[in-house]
């Protein structure tokens, strides 16, 4: 994920959805050598969730890259893309590393603002662009020695 946002994304700012997501958001940021920021996120149900972003305006120079674990119903992303959208930030790149995007979430997503929407390819989506196959392959063989 990482070289994928160095190659991909001019000047990144990461930013991760809620304190769960921090330990990776950092490892991801620290390997892409970018800034990072957590927002807070209250979820009541699968399709109603709010966030909180931080003052963000040092970063209006940056690329917003919205990392998620997961895009289901993609509601926590288009929940972040609107409240960066509304800090004046620019539209950003939506990261996540299991494209499940369930119903039109993935339409809903890009209709919400999203600059560019990125996934693993650990489930066959148009949106896959970042490259795992060999990460799970060298991970098989450590496990199961061929």
């Amino acid at each position: 994920m990482s070289n994928w946002i160095k190659e991909a994304v001019p000047r990144p700012l990461l930013i991760g959805p809620d304190s769960e997501s921090e330990q990776w958001v950092t490892a991801v940021a620290a390997d892409a050598g970018a800034p990072f920021v957590v927002l807070e996120k209250t979820r009541r149900g699968d399709r109603d969730v709010e966030v909180s972003i931080p003052e963000v305006g040092k970063w209006r120079d940056r690329t917003p890259v919205l990392v998620d674990d997961i895009i289901s119903t993609a509601r926590t992303m288009i929940e972040m893309v609107g409240r960066v959208r509304a800090a004046g930030l620019k539209a950003p790149v939506c990261i996540g590393n299991h494209a499940v995007f369930a119903d039109n979430a993935y339409v809903e997503l890009k209709q919400a603002g999203a600059g560019e929407i990125a996934t693993c390819n650990t489930i066959g989506h148009d949106s896959n662009r970042i490259d795992v196959s060999g990460l799970i392959a060298s991970a098989v063989r450590r496990v199961l020695p061929i």
